[in-house]
């Protein structure tokens, strides 16, 4: 997981597509997605189980 969120912090452009659901991540659950979407936006819900 640590290696898809470094390579989106060196590619911004493919969070852009994530959120505008225009690409995804391949082995990464939706759940998952979207908790690194949220992070990706500073809307982190640390209460969140994927985070606890």
């Amino acid at each position: 997981m640590i290696n898809v969120i470094q390579y989106l912090e060196q590619n911004p452009s493919l969070v852009a597509l994530l959120k505008e659901q225009k690409a995804s991540l391949i082995g990464v659950s939706s759940v998952e997605q979207n908790a690194i979407l949220e992070a990706f936006s500073g809307e982190m819900n640390v209460e969140s189980d994927i985070w606890n």
